[in-house]
């Protein structure tokens, strides 16, 4: 979700540029928290931009999570690729 020249859409006045996020969900039992999150973030707002292929593994990450029914977890995004792997 780039613009031609990078801007960001939300405060015009940033650019966005490649950047890690923490991605948080609250699955109703629990909290799901994965930091170190690739995604595009605007250097003046702060605004993040998660790009599809990343947020199918995501997915992939709270799916397990709410199978283990965790409280809180919190989750390395490297650790939890490596695990989705195996």
């Amino acid at each position: 979700m780039t613009t031609p020249d990078n801007s960001c859409p939300i405060c015009c006045g940033g650019h966005k540029q490649p950047e890690t996020t923490t991605f948080t969900v609250d699955l109703g039992f629990g909290v799901v928290v994965v930091r170190g999150v690739p995604a595009e973030v605007c250097d003046l707002c702060g605004v993040d931009w998660i790009e599809d292929g990343v947020t199918e593994k995501l997915e992939a990450i709270v799916d397990r999570a709410r199978q283990e029914k965790p409280v809180v977890k919190v989750a390395n995004w490297r650790d939890e690729l490596s695990a989705l792997v195996c």
